[in-house]
């Protein structure tokens, strides 16, 4: 099952070192950058991507929709934020979708409708990861060993089936 994955893009960007640097120089530039580097972890990862932008500031009266090297683009329309954006499609995707955003209110809706969530700099540092692992030829670096005999080991609390979905999907990222 191929998870979508849907970023508050400027959440993103501010939240990350190298992208706040070159965002701070020229706006256009910065989502550019991140950009690009969505499409080269898409090429690694094969999840569906779609980012979206706050446009509420422009003149434009309805969302604008664009695909730009196999990233989903959205900048909100004239008077919504991208928040808004992302909470209605995490309520029309539910447990489908994995969140990306620093924004507790975003979380907090998203996870409410079943979505998992992963803050913006967790993600940048998994991103920056499959980028080495792909670069080195290094396996997969979550992948667990199989299970050798019938011990089981840890704790005999378990996770809530919802709670265990959950780190599957931000375990695939």
């Amino acid at each position: 099952m191929a998870i979508h994955i849907v970023i508050d893009g400027y959440n993103l960007i501010r939240q990350s070192p190298s992208l706040s640097t070159i965002d701070a120089l020229d706006l256009q530039r910065g989502r550019e950058e991140l950009i690009k580097r969505l499409s080269q972890y898409q090429k690694i990862k094969r999840h569906p991507i779609t980012v979206v932008f706050d446009g509420w500031r422009s003149e434009n009266p309805h969302e604008a929709k664009e695909k730009e090297r196999g990233i989903n683009i959205i900048f909100s329309r004239y008077g919504e934020k991208a928040d808004d954006i992302i909470k209605r499609i995490a309520a029309k995707e539910r447990e489908r979708i994995v969140v990306v955003t620093s924004d507790h209110e975003v979380a907090d809706f998203s996870q409410r409708h079943g979505a998992a969530i992963i803050n913006s700099r967790d993600f940048e540092m998994r991103m920056e990861i499959a980028f080495y692992s792909y670069i080195k030829g290094i396996e997969e670096y979550n992948q667990r060993p199989s299970r050798i005999g019938t011990k089981k080991k840890g704790s005999p609390k378990r996770l809530s089936k919802r709670e265990r979905r959950n780190k599957v999907k931000i375990r695939k990222l």
